[in-house]
């Protein structure tokens, strides 16, 4: 994404009102679920991502989830545990867990805005880039281990490699 694009002042906007400029100047589905929370949907590589921004005044974060449909097979599940501790190790920011009753990986992240601090535009861009390009890294991996019987360590090894110049 390109946060040289994003030129705003956010002092004195909503962190939901600076997601939604950022959704109309990417030209990204979205949909503003209530005043303290927006849906987006986002075209990737391997998957089309949900997610879900949301402001809570009272902790005063503001909180992204970004999902993606995985429903593994059973006796696949330790393997997908394995490779997704791994996933998380490698991951600075947000952490990747499986919610299995809804059939969905599920990325999330947290920005702390404690002491009325606010959100900047370029932070926001950034964190929803970050989490769709660690879903994008890791997908693979995560479908490797599921459904290609691969090995945690040899399916996290593809989710390593940087893929240079273009095909």
């Amino acid at each position: 994404m390109d946060t040289a694009t994003i030129d705003m002042t956010t002092d004195d906007l909503h962190p939901i009102d600076i997601v939604q400029h950022i959704a109309t100047l990417y030209e990204w589905d979205f949909d503003r679920v209530a005043d303290d929370q927006i849906a987006m949907m986002i075209d990737g590589s391997w998957a089309t991502y949900s997610l879900s921004l949301a402001w809570s005044e009272r902790d005063e974060v503001l909180r992204m989830i970004c999902t993606f449909d995985m429903d593994p097979p059973a006796e696949r599940l330790p393997a997908l545990f394995d490779v997704l501790n791994r996933a998380n190790d490698k991951n600075w920011t947000g952490a990747f867990t499986l919610w299995q009753e809804q059939k969905m990986m599920v990325y999330r992240y947290g920005l702390n805005l404690a002491g009325e601090a606010t959100a900047s535009a370029m932070q926001i861009d950034d964190i929803v880039g970050s989490a769709v390009m660690a879903c994008e890294r890791f997908y693979p991996a995560f479908q490797l281990v599921c459904w290609g019987d691969s090995d945690p360590r040899e399916a996290m090894r593809v989710a390593m490699e940087q893929a240079f110049g273009r095909a």
